[in-house]
């Protein structure tokens, strides 16, 4: 068994129900389990193996891992999946604002009575084990999708991939790894290098493991890993092609061409996420996905939180005339995704039009964030992250000003911030809200547009 004895803690993730049953079971994992995670999988098998080994007795799924991307590629599967008529369970974190966001059954968030039930079950038969917050409730979604009728499985890789939680399936019928960054570098290690290497670990015996174009010194890693893992591996750029072109994107493989409109999601990314989705989708031969199902999915897939325009609401009232967006990304490679979207969603970046209100956890680098896009802001407002250890507000500004941010604040929160910008004349051409998934979460929550 694969442990990570020398790695640190990882902070586990806030969760509260408004529904009491979820909120007790909650308050009781929050008391039995450890603080914080360690990576590893001994805990999480043993766990299971209590519960009857449910891991090994899902529908087909699909394992995606990465550092950013990894979700709406899970996103883009599951509107192909259920396009093509198929019923989805999606495991997914974090949550925004409702716990029920991780765990998607036969298409449909889990109702809070099944969770309540599913998390008491696994609390039962966790005592002794030391399990960690995401082990446990990695744990009540394979038994929740073990028990319910469905026909595959998207399931999101948590942290890294060798030693997640999730990295306990036998055999998927494809593996996916999304684009690669420098993130979580105390547990996975200080390059790109390394931390491909903790990624490509979901890689399994026989099993396609299909990934984006990466530089060469990285691509030869994850090609490493998957060889002496026996996968069969699948590159952007060796086994399948994608380019944008206009409003479309062309894909090709082995398996021939598609012609398909552009995503609806903003960002040239996310085009990038729509191909790898099609490419683990077309490397396996489990499910059947009719070509026009991608089509289907390009055109309606959301997913919270990644450069989403927010919609007319309570927080965003004072600023009825000026766009919004929100976006939960909090690394470099964000950073520049961000970038590559200003000319087409938010704004000109030559004319410092952009105001931007920034909240980060404590362990990400904020400049790293930032300087892609900081020659485009205007404004910036620093404000802390409600609920968790993060950069302080007056470390944030030191930050923006080092990038050459011309106006400076900081706010207690998010209302205040837009509060600010309300009587600022003239109005910012618009808005970005970012730097954390979080964050994120209270925007959305405040603006009643939570997550279904």
């Amino acid at each position: 068994m694969d442990h990570a004895p020398t790695t640190p803690p990882v902070t586990a993730d806030h969760a509260v129900s408004t529904d009491a049953a979820v909120q007790a079971q909650l308050d009781r994992l929050w008391s039995l389990s450890p603080g914080a995670d360690v990576l590893g999988l001994d805990r999480i098998t043993r766990l299971l193996a209590r519960l009857g080994d449910p891991h090994r007795a899902l529908p087909p799924v699909f394992h995606v891992a990465g550092t950013n991307g990894k979700g709406s590629t899970c996103a883009f599967l599951r509107g192909a999946l259920e396009a093509a008529g198929h019923r989805v369970h999606v495991y997914s974190s974090p949550h925004l604002v409702r716990f029920n966001e991780r765990i998607r059954l036969a298409g449909r968030l889990i109702d809070d009575a099944a969770l309540a039930a599913l998390l008491s079950e696994v609390l039962d038969h966790a005592d002794g084990i030391g399990a960690s917050f995401f082990e446990i409730t990695t744990a009540a979604a394979f038994l929740a999708f073990a028990r319910t009728p469905g026909d595959a499985c998207v399931i999101e890789v948590g942290l890294g991939g060798r030693l997640d939680a999730t990295n306990v399936l036998p055999a998927p019928v494809a593996c996916g790894i999304a684009a690669l960054g420098i993130d979580h570098q105390a547990f996975l290690g200080d390059t790109l290098e390394q931390i491909a290497a903790e990624k490509a670990g979901i890689a399994k015996p026989g099993v396609p493991l299909v990934t984006m174009a990466y530089p060469s010194a990285i691509a030869a890693k994850v090609a490493h890993v998957a060889t002496a893992r026996g996968a069969s591996f699948f590159s952007q750029g060796e086994a399948w092609h994608y380019a944008a072109v206009d409003d479309r994107l062309h894909y090709d493989d082995r398996n021939g061409s598609l012609d398909l409109p552009s995503p609806s999601m903003p960002g040239a990314h996310q085009g990038a996420n729509l191909a790898l989705a099609a490419a683990m989708i077309r490397h396996q031969s489990t499910l059947s996905v009719p070509a026009g199902t991608l089509a289907a999915s390009s055109v309606t897939t959301r997913w919270p939180a990644r450069l989403q325009r927010l919609s007319p609401g309570p927080l965003i009232a004072p600023l009825s005339d000026v766009p919004v967006w929100l976006d939960g990304g909090h690394n470099a490679s964000a950073g520049r995704a961000v970038a590559a979207a200003l000319p087409h969603h938010l704004g000109d970046p030559c004319t410092r039009s952009l105001t931007v209100i920034v909240g980060m956890l404590a362990n990400k680098d904020a400049a790293g964030f930032l300087a892609p896009f900081a020659n485009a802001v205007g404004t910036l407002i620093a404000v802390p992250v409600p609920g968790h250890a993060c950069h302080a507000p007056a470390d944030l500004l030191r930050v923006a000003a080092e990038l050459g941010v011309p106006h400076r604040l900081s706010a207690v929160n998010v209302p205040a911030a837009l509060a600010t910008i309300a009587v600022v004349h003239p109005r910012p051409a618009g808005v970005l809200i970012a730097g954390s998934l979080y964050l994120a979460g209270e925007v959305l929550r405040a603006n009643d547009e939570v997550p279904d």
